[in-house]
């Protein structure tokens, strides 16, 4: 018999990380890239852009300053718009 890991995806993304990912695709799309392009010249998989673009996860501080530099933007740009909830 084979085992198979079911998958549990998370029921809700973090509002932080969507916002981020649609501001990465903005400056993509503004760009005329793929996200394979993108990946490229971030030096980081297109999966990883696409998990980031959809929201999937929360990207790491590394990531975020691969991403803004391959875009040519200051790191701020893809985040001064995200408002964090507090408490």
């Amino acid at each position: 018999m084979l085992a198979v890991a079911k998958f549990n995806p998370r029921t809700e993304k973090a509002p932080e990380a969507v916002a981020f990912g649609a501001a990465v695709r903005e400056h993509r799309k503004a760009r005329e890239w793929t996200q394979e392009q993108l990946a490229e010249r971030a030096g980081v998989s297109a999966l990883q852009i696409g998990f980031c673009e959809r929201g999937d996860n929360v990207p790491r501080l590394a990531l975020i300053l691969r991403i803004a530099q391959a875009l040519r933007v200051r790191p701020g740009e893809l985040l001064d718009h995200i408002r964090v909830k507090s408490g």
